[in-house]
């Protein structure tokens, strides 16, 4: 039986009687400076709950760094014998992105705890997970890692909403995505942030690279420090001010309002060209083929990406060791439209075809 061997922590929060909220438990341990940005984000502190507009989320995850959290949260108000605690957040800390995986386990290990009120309880399954790669309870349901898999994790998602959502205009966020830009989402709801960010790196499938998603980020000193450290990614926020931060993204998509800006400095980047017009096309139509899933609809995009991939990789020249790489010179004497010249070397430069 596979361990599994990605966990790294686990962690408990409770919001008593009194709205006090406070780390009540944690193995083997999680860093002062972590439970600071996990309390932030559980949902229990008045500021930033989960409930917004009454919307409850109770299952919810983010990226730091080079850790996942995924936090469940569990209202006991319900619940005998849970005067003390009105509601507690399971905390998980591990090294990869898999949303099912983690809120499966996240649920047994609440009810158990629910059930018990003994964190010792809950820990004996989560020693199981980590050793055997499974846990067995009478009541609360079964985990086995074996049952999650990550090409599952990574394609289970509405890629095809994505292109329905926003049309022809979706070559901007392929593009951006091509050409490893970075991207901010706006969405006040957590829930359609999460799975509109989390949809993203599908389309980009050869690379299946899901650590460039951080789903849930606030524009605290921290986490935008974190942002304008890294050169690409894809960043989800609930706060409609992210907007005028415009030194964090070359595209901003407003989600409620369908719109898609591209920075200044980024204008030049994202010209349009012919080859741009027909991926557009492609993708508009796929969404709307009904005979086509989405893992389907991913397969087609990927495919479409591979022509054009392969198509620029013919322009390759040889150099002196017999080494193969695009040359800025190749491309002149091609005599492309600047605009369609400008993209084929900026994507044979993210793609590593170039000498740069």
């Amino acid at each position: 039986m596979a361990c599994l061997s990605e966990l790294v922590s686990a962690g408990i929060i409770e919001k008593d009687a009194s709205n006090d909220v406070l780390w009540t438990w944690s193995y083997p341990s999680i860093a002062c400076e972590l439970k600071s940005l996990i309390i932030n984000k559980c949902g229990l502190l008045n500021s930033l709950d989960l409930n917004h507009d009454q919307h409850l989320v109770p299952f919810c995850y983010y990226h730091h760094h080079q850790y996942w959290f995924y936090l469940h949260l569990t209202d006991m108000v319900e619940l005998p014998n849970s005067h003390r605690v009105k509601q507690f957040v399971l905390v998980l800390q591990t090294q990869d992105f898999n949303p099912e995986k983690y809120e499966s386990l996240s649920q047994i290990l609440s009810k158990t705890y629910c059930k018990t009120g003994n964190p010792a309880e809950m820990l004996k399954l989560y020693i199981s997970v980590l050793v055997k790669g499974t846990c067995l309870t009478e009541d609360n349901g079964t985990f086995t890692v074996r049952q999650f898999d990550k090409t599952s994790a990574y394609s289970c998602v509405p890629a095809k909403d994505v292109v329905k959502t926003f049309g022809l205009e979706t070559i901007l966020i392929y593009t951006a995505l091509l050409l490893k830009k970075r991207i901010v989402v706006y969405h006040h709801r957590l829930d359609t942030l999460l799975w509109f960010v989390r949809s993203l790196p599908a389309f980009m499938w050869h690379r299946q690279d899901w650590n460039i998603i951080y789903p849930y980020m606030q524009l605290t000193n921290p986490e935008v420090s974190e942002l304008s450290a890294l050169p690409t990614y894809i960043a989800g926020f609930q706060d409609a001010a992210v907007e005028g931060r415009v030194e964090l993204y070359d595209v901003f998509v407003n989600l409620p309002a369908i719109e898609i800006t591209i920075a200044a400095h980024a204008k030049e980047t994202f010209t349009m060209t012919k080859t741009h017009k027909e991926i557009a096309v492609f993708m508009t139509r796929q969404a709307e083929n009904t005979d086509l899933n989405d893992k389907l609809f991913i397969t087609e995009i990927a495919n479409k990406t591979n022509e054009l991939l392969k198509s620029l990789k013919s322009l390759t020249v040889k150099k002196d060791k017999g080494q193969e790489s695009i040359t800025l010179s190749a491309l002149k004497e091609r005599k492309f439209a600047p605009a369609l010249e400008n993209f084929l070397w900026n994507l044979a430069a993210v793609e590593g075809y170039t000498d740069i």
